[in-house]
């Protein structure tokens, strides 16, 4: 499963030659287009589209982007809204595997298939977080407690996304249980992880850190091939016997049937985007790296991920198709 156990430091060994970039795509009929972020505001995907819309709103290049959050159904409202959107190059859609583990779990009947693919972007490793007054605070006290008390430890997931994926995969890879409680998203979950209503739940860097120095939540763990340098003391799962990596690879789609030119040229300025150094700054410092895919190779990369993630669903019992 390459892709699933792909590091948030592995990098993209070819890029497409995408030529000069024109000032504007003559049939992309709008000079601003609209980023469907299908999750909150204040979420670590519209955060990260939000410093999209930042670098691309300085960036000689047109049409610009403005980010719109529609928010409910674990991702699946703004997926639908854009899905139906007139493929002229003047809606995207931002995009994680969630798309997948939605579709193999009956909750909508298309994925990636059912959007032309644009360019992958970042790629940002979860941590296995915990409310501070849990019982344990290491990972090590964390699986004696689990092993001990089968369903006992509440964990927050949107379901069906990969919020809930993360601790399904832990709980076969470890051999434990959880109960599962259902939250829209990560703001929602975030919340209730603050307030002690659930005992663990996904985090993130960006997510995270400030609550980690707050001592108001703890990372036991991050699903990452190396530590990261934000939180260096936190150890990766690899480290603690765990065979599991796990990060959140964010892109961009667009409508079935855009133009390839209309394709071609979001691509371009993505691609751009991703090379600005006050980006890369920007995302580093949010635990998040960059790794470009055009959208050959993403469509490629998407294909594999699903492969993969059909096969993992169908031996949790979590295939709905």
């Amino acid at each position: 499963m390459k892709n699933l156990l792909k590091g948030v430091l592995t990098s993209v060994a070819a890029f497409a030659v995408l030529g000069t970039l024109p000032s504007k795509a003559a049939d992309i009929p709008c000079d601003t287009a609209q980023l469907i972020v299908p999750w909150g505001a204040g979420g670590g995907t519209h955060v990260i589209f939000s410093e999209f819309e930042k670098t691309i709103q300085e960036m000689d290049v047109s049409p610009k982007i403005q980010v719109v959050t529609i928010p409910g159904q674990g991702g699946n409202k703004g997926a639908k809204e854009a899905a139906k959107a007139a493929p002229d190059g003047c809606t995207l859609f931002a995009i994680h595997q969630s798309a997948v583990t939605s579709y193999l779990n009956g909750r909508i009947d298309f994925h990636f298939d059912g959007f032309e693919t644009v360019a992958n972007l970042t790629s940002t490793p979860d941590i296995v977080g915990a409310n501070i007054d849990t019982p344990y605070s290491t990972f090590e006290e964390f699986k004696t407690y689990a092993e001990a008390n089968p369903g006992a430890i509440k964990v927050g997931a949107t379901f069906g996304s990969t919020s809930h994926f993360l601790w399904l995969l832990l709980a076969q890879k470890m051999g434990i249980e959880f109960s599962y409680v259902p939250y829209d998203g990560t703001a929602e979950r975030m919340t209730a992880l603050l307030s002690g209503a659930i005992d663990m739940g996904s985090l993130n860097v960006a997510s995270g850190q400030k609550h980690f120095e707050a001592n108001a939540l703890q990372g036991l763990a991050i699903a990452a091939v190396e530590r990261d340098p934000k939180v260096p003391d936190m150890p990766t799962l690899q480290e603690l016997g765990v065979d599991l990596t796990f990060a959140l690879e964010r892109g961009i789609v667009a409508p079935k049937g855009t133009p390839a030119e209309v394709i071609d040229h979001w691509s371009a300025i993505f691609k751009q985007a991703t090379e600005n150094q006050a980006l890369i700054d920007t995302m580093t410092a949010k635990g998040t790296g960059l790794d470009y895919q055009d959208p050959v190779e993403y469509r490629a990369w998407a294909e594999d991920l699903y492969a993969e993630y059909e096969e993992v669903a169908i031996a949790i019992g979590m295939y709905k198709k």
